[in-house]
């Protein structure tokens, strides 16, 4: 005989796995630091800023 199954509980248990999941993208994604932020974005400038100063002008 097959297994009886709650389908309320299964669903249940579906969302949390789910949420779980996102909640960890959303550490990586958004989980910095103030510091982490501002030295990449100082980093982003010095980049454009070197690329932009080796431009020749015609």
């Amino acid at each position: 005989m097959a297994e009886i199954i709650n389908l309320n509980k299964m669903r249940k248990a579906k969302a949390a796995v789910d949420k779980a999941a996102q909640a960890e993208v959303n550490r990586a994604k958004f989980g910095r630091t103030k510091a982490q932020k501002q030295a990449e974005a100082e980093e982003a400038y010095r980049r454009t800023k070197l690329l932009d100063d080796s431009k020749l002008e015609p």
